[in-house]
């Protein structure tokens, strides 16, 4: 998307291109961009938002680990949690301290590897639903395959976070430090990576396609044939429920399929906003000019929100999370109490308190030395 392809203001991401070449063509018609009140609110809230996200997602991760029993879906929920963590760490730090900056100042090396690792991040947290969405297609679909399904959820992680890699490794190169001819201003951008406008514009969709609208559709396509599975399923058996010894686990399997497809229609619902402005941008350059910067702003701030949603669903359909989070809570709890317990006097110190309020003279510590106290 815009913002993580060009950059000429971190105010203004849809259009960084235009901005880059009127800066080049034009300078003396060039308007330094500062940092505005709008990204002022925009950064707050993206603190705000790294707090909760960095917390509630290390707490998520803490507490899978901790789990003894083994289930294949928990490493689809491990990597998750982990590609929302980078998000945390990779693009809302850099956005926020490039907002206050206004330009670059970290070099051209630090521009490239920044650039590829929040591209990277949000790829990843894209990618995982993706394969989040494929298992639960499978268990609706082809129950009975179920003891290969730790295989391939393995195989299709690595995938997820191999293609992530590569579909973000463009950043390297189209990344570079650029100076503003006749004005002290260095920016982290794209403009010249491109030789023909359409190049930027074919890249552009592509990375749009493959961030956006192919992980949609098929997590769309995989819950609508489960949603079409399941139906077929109540209408079969007439809307009467077999209960038998194996029924816990159809629970359990109905259990996981809502939690992943909250999370899926969180993911939608957050970054549908912001992708679909990019998009218009790109097909209306000029009503960047026009339209109101906070717009700009909530749009992103609003994506960045699902990574602090997942955790909250988790807790919510997960009992063992919210019983480690209490757990957790009460360990800080009894730390904060016995750090405010008054602590308990020996006799020893009783006796040289004594001899002080006394004005007589008490042995010293564990160094032999004779503390003389005068009255």
């Amino acid at each position: 998307m815009p913002e993580e392809q060009h950059r000429a203001s971190p105010h203004q991401p849809a259009a960084e291109g235009d901005a880059n070449i009127s800066a080049s063509s034009c300078p003396e018609h060039w308007v330094e961009p500062t940092f505005t009140p709008a990204a002022r609110i925009r950064v707050i809230v993206t603190v705000v938002l790294f707090l909760l996200a960095a917390c509630s997602n290390a707490a998520v991760l803490c507490s899978l680990m901790r789990k003894r029993r083994k289930s294949h879906v928990r490493p689809l929920i491990l990597s998750l949690a982990l590609a929302d963590l980078l998000v945390t760490v990779a693009v809302m730090p850099l956005d926020a301290v490039w907002n206050v900056t206004v330009q670059w100042y970290a070099g051209d090396l630090s521009c490239k590897l920044l650039n590829f690792l929040k591209l990277f991040a949000m790829y990843a947290a894209a990618l995982v639903l993706v394969v989040i969405s494929l298992d639960r297609h499978a268990a609706v679909l082809r129950p009975f395959a179920f003891a290969s399904a730790r295989r391939r959820n393995k195989l299709l992680l690595c995938v997820a976070w191999a293609a992530s890699v590569l579909l973000a490794s463009p950043q390297l190169f189209l990344f570079h430090l650029h100076t503003i001819p006749g004005v002290n201003f260095t920016q982290c951008v794209t403009h010249g990576s491109f030789q023909e406008h359409w190049e930027e514009t074919v890249y552009n969709m592509f990375t749009f396609t493959t961030l956006y609208i192919t992980p949609l559709s098929v997590m769309i396509i995989c819950y609508i044939r489960i949603i079409w599975e399941i139906s077929k399923q109540l209408k079969i058996n007439k809307g009467l429920m077999i209960r038998n010894r194996n029924d816990h686990i159809s629970k359990a399997r109905m259990k996981t399929l809502k939690m992943t497809i909250v999370i899926v229609a969180t993911f939608i619902i957050c970054w549908t906003p912001y992708y679909l402005l990019g998009l218009w941008y790109w097909f209306q350059p000029d009503m960047i000019q026009r339209m109101p910067e906070y717009i700009n702003h909530s749009f992103f701030l609003f994506g960045l929100l699902h990574t602090c949603t997942d955790p909250v669903i988790y807790g919510l359909y997960t009992p063992s999370f919210r019983e480690d989070m209490q757990l957790c809570l009460r360990g800080i709890e009894t730390a904060f109490t016995r750090q405010e317990r008054p602590k308990p006097v020996s006799d020893s110190e009783k006796k040289v308190k004594d001899d002080a309020g006394n004005g007589g003279v008490a042995s010293g510590g564990s160094n032999g030395t004779t503390v003389h106290t005068v009255c």
